[in-house]
């Protein structure tokens, strides 16, 4: 129980499609593959997101792209998110992004990263909401996906726009949104700004109170989630940076949000046990040699805050194979 609060753990309805929690995996490119989401998700993640995927790169055939959205065996549901920067690709590529029969179907309206900027996607779209009205319709009305919109503050202090951004997506047909309270002038940086977030939130409310609003930015624990959730009023929460080498989190916010004791953080040996999994599943997928260097930055995400560490990332810089892996993480202390 919460104290008499109403439950903070709880169903979500995108679209016609519910989803049995509110505690989800943020889309995180270079982050979630199909190997870290099925982790997060047998930690407790309710919901999970690919990477971003180019529409442009769907609609070619990229080989680059299928991997991207492959689910993983445990991923009952799965959203795909996708960057564009008009409908065109997106008219080019939904069949054939349908064949991999996502749960919802995501636009990014918030990577900051230059090169997705500068082809009009990612905040960039946010600076355009004609485009991304036509994107949502396009998609709402091509099939029967649910689509969601993740976006930020907007371009900069000057111009914050999430209210024109959130209209767009809505009348679009938009089933979910999610804010990540920071500009695209801060990325990572600064402190996200969750009072914009409870505005956000009371804006939909007023307009479209059956649609889901999730947020997003400086969420690295448990209680973070529980302290989102109680001062913003959004339905959910999405872990993005703060998962990453702590899939545990789920399972402690799922425990705190239903009112049940809280796990203790995992050990040294479950971390170790964690790692090794991720390794041997992510080398299945793309190869030993690929993996081992994939798995370099999270292994040092993974062991971040352990005792003695430091020789152990440094030796798994040099890895170039599994068995290399096991010694240098052979050197860890099993408490």
């Amino acid at each position: 129980m919460n104290d008499g609060l109403p439950a903070l753990h709880h169903q979500v309805m995108i679209g016609a499609v519910p989803i049995p929690g509110n505690i989800f995996l943020a889309p995180l490119a270079g982050y979630t593959d199909r190997v870290f989401r099925s982790i997060c998700r047998d930690f407790g993640a309710d919901f999970t997101y690919s990477e971003m995927v180019s529409a442009e790169g769907v609609a070619r055939e990229s080989a680059k792209t299928d991997p991207l959205m492959r689910r993983g065996s445990n991923e009952d549901l799965f959203a795909i998110q996708l960057f564009m920067g008009d409908v065109d690709p997106v008219k080019r590529c939904l069949d054939r992004l349908l064949t991999f029969s996502p749960t919802v179907i995501d636009i990014n309206c918030g990577c900051p990263v230059p090169k997705v900027v500068k082809i009009g996607a990612g905040s960039q779209l946010m600076r355009s909401p004609d485009k991304l009205y036509e994107i949502v319709s396009y998609i709402t009305g091509s099939c029967s996906v649910p689509v969601s919109v993740k976006f930020r503050l907007g371009w900069d202090q000057d111009a914050i726009s999430w209210k024109r951004t959130a209209d767009a997506a809505l009348e679009g047909g938009a089933s979910m949104l999610t804010m990540h309270s920071r500009t695209r002038a801060q990325g990572y940086a600064g402190k996200a700004d969750w009072l914009q977030i409870r505005a956000l939130k009371q804006w939909v409310s007023e307009k479209a109170p059956s649609i889901p609003v999730f947020g997003s930015g400086d969420l690295f624990t448990a209680e973070d989630a529980k302290v989102m959730i109680l001062t913003t009023g959004v339905d959910g929460v999405m872990f993005a940076r703060g998962a990453i080498g702590n899939p545990f989190v789920f399972r402690e916010a799922k425990a705190l949000l239903d009112g049940a004791p809280v796990p203790a953080p995992p050990s040294i040996a479950e971390r170790k046990q964690v790692i090794v999994r991720h390794l041997i599943q992510l080398a299945e997928d793309i190869g030993e040699n690929a993996a081992c260097r994939e798995m370099r930055k999270h292994v040092c995400a993974y062991l971040k805050g352990v005792p003695f560490a430091g020789p152990v990332k440094q030796a798994v810089v040099q890895a170039t194979s599994i068995d290399m892996y096991l010694k240098a993480l052979g050197q860890l202390p099993e408490a």
